[in-house]
């Protein structure tokens, strides 16, 4: 961590960026909770994408997930602040393995913001909740004093509810297990950063920003029977930081094929003019899957049939030999590893 001019540790943007050093950052932050779960379900110490609360005397539990949304610019090729806000806390329902029910919330708006472009905002968040048909049932609204706030942030909390008997987490990894990915990965970060920077570019690349609902109604029986042993979207960090949580999680390795990771070419070239890496920039249509090697074609197919999901392929297989570790085979033939990033250098994506 950096330090100020007294010697005092300081917050960096790369604290929020879903690498290392956000890890740090959360680890301050939970370390003191004295009761981090209910009823010994998923909670807080898990870092998962959501936490769940089993209820007794019922075969059901419910899911509950909460997220801030910040984003620059506001509106982006693919989307904006209203539909990403909908769309991230619906997908980490979802990627509990759980049916997304309602949500809350929170509008916290610099003073001086336009009620034109917040109507636009509103608009977008109210359409993309009725597409997927969760219930806005709760929320708060704050105004902060101009320059103390850049625009507007939107908080979120979802619920959803599950079968007990799904187990799908991040610790769920099965030696074995092929690890599909729903779409091509980089779409969003790298739209963004071509819109922030103004690269001249030829092309048409827009974000990948969906709601994934349509991929988990059509593996929704393969959860239900456990064939899924993990999902997960791969947004701040990328695939980079998500597998290296559930490699690290399950005690097992993630061997992937290079050659099988789809990466549009306007991914590459935005990130080879900006310097970055593609398995490292955030993602919010897409989903990391973790499918029993014997179900994995079945599941494949299924994704496939989806229009979200056309593109699937599958991009590598998880062992017990090397644990903790992420290793890409690479197209000339070596093996490297793919580490957790320290922090991603794109502020305001997610």
């Amino acid at each position: 961590m950096e330090s100020d001019v007294k010697g005092s540790k300081i917050i960096r943007l790369a604290h929020g960026a879903g690498g290392i050093l956000q890890s740090e950052l959360i680890e301050f932050i939970v370390k003191g909770i004295a009761q981090k779960n209910v009823n010994d379900g998923i909670g807080v110490e898990e870092l998962d994408d959501g936490a769940t609360i089993p209820l007794k005397n019922y075969d059901k539990e419910i899911v509950i997930t909460a997220d801030g949304h910040t984003v620059f610019p506001l509106f982006f090729p693919g989307g904006d602040i209203g539909k990403l806000s909908i769309c991230g806390t619906v997908n980490d329902i979802l990627m509990m393995g759980a049916e997304p029910l309602a949500l809350s919330s929170i509008y916290i708006i610099e003073e001086g913001f336009s009620f034109d472009i917040l109507g636009k905002i509103v608009k977008s968040f109210n359409q993309t909740a009725k597409e997927v048909g969760i219930a806005i049932i709760a929320g708060d609204t704050k105004i902060m004093p101009k320059t103390t706030l850049n625009e507007i942030i939107i908080a979120t909390s979802g619920i959803g509810i599950k079968d007990k008997d799904i187990k799908i987490c991040d610790n769920n990894l099965k030696a074995g297990d092929k690890i599909i990915v729903t779409g091509s990965i980089g779409d969003h970060g790298a739209a963004l950063m071509a819109k922030r920077e103004g690269l001249n570019l030829s092309t048409n690349l827009e974000s990948d920003l969906a709601h994934l609902k349509e991929i988990y109604l059509a593996i929704k029986e393969d959860i239900k029977q456990n064939h899924i042993h993990a999902m997960k979207d791969p947004t701040r960090g990328g695939i980079a930081s998500a597998l290296n949580e559930w490699s690290s999680k399950s005690n097992l390795s993630i061997w992937l094929e290079e050659d099988n990771i789809p990466i549009k070419d306007e991914v590459n070239s935005i990130c080879d003019i900006l310097g970055l890496d593609p398995f490292n920039i955030a993602c919010e249509g897409r989903a990391l899957i973790a499918v029993a090697h014997n179900y994995t074609d079945k599941v494949l197919q299924k994704i496939k049939a989806t229009k979200l999901g056309k593109e699937a392929r599958i991009i590598g297989e998880v062992k017990s030999e090397e644990p903790k570790k992420v290793f890409l085979k690479t197209i000339i033939g070596g093996t490297r590893f793919v580490d957790m990033p320290l922090g991603e250098s794109i502020p305001r994506i997610c």
